[in-house]
């Protein structure tokens, strides 16, 4: 029998966090630890979970930090480090932010297929995250069609 495929599925709070939950049914059936940066984020997955007849998924989080917070930065990715090297993902799967952008560098560092899925706000064009991604990720995304291109991001579909 095969074991299980582990997602770990991570992002900033706010509008990528929401992003990330409107894909939770992709990875239905597989172990999902969810990462983020708002501790208050549990606790409403713990309820869904509940509501949905689920085992509730691991959960942890991280430092918020942006490019502003050099220090605050230097924690996260330490975190995000610490977590991965526990967790040791077959896959990791972002919607953006710095925590998303770390755990994809070090996942796919460590063996894990990586997926990001640039945030629907950035309609005009990229995240600066999603800008210096897409060369490190297995897959990349992007929810608007005219920001495709043929080495990346992909357009498959406005999946949120």
């Amino acid at each position: 029998m095969s074991k299980m495929p582990h997602v770990l599925a991570i992002s900033s709070a706010g509008g990528h966090w929401v992003q990330l939950m409107r894909l939770r049914p992709a990875w239905s059936g597989m172990r999902v630890t969810y990462v983020t940066t708002d501790p208050g984020s549990e606790e409403v997955l713990r309820q869904d979970a509940a509501e949905a007849g689920e085992a509730a998924p691991g959960f942890a989080t991280v430092t918020e930090a942006n490019r502003w917070q050099k220090l605050r930065l230097i924690r996260q990715l330490s975190q995000i480090l610490f977590l991965l090297l526990r967790y040791r993902p077959d896959v990791v799967v972002s919607t953006g932010a710095a925590p998303g952008y770390f755990a994809l560098r070090i996942g796919r560092l460590l063996g894990a297929r990586t997926i990001w899925i640039d945030s629907m706000a950035n309609a005009e064009e990229l995240s600066l995250s999603g800008q210096k991604i897409g060369k490190h990720v297995d897959l990349w995304l992007t929810q608007w069609e005219h920001l495709a291109r043929p080495e990346g991001p992909f357009y498959l579909g406005a999946v949120l």
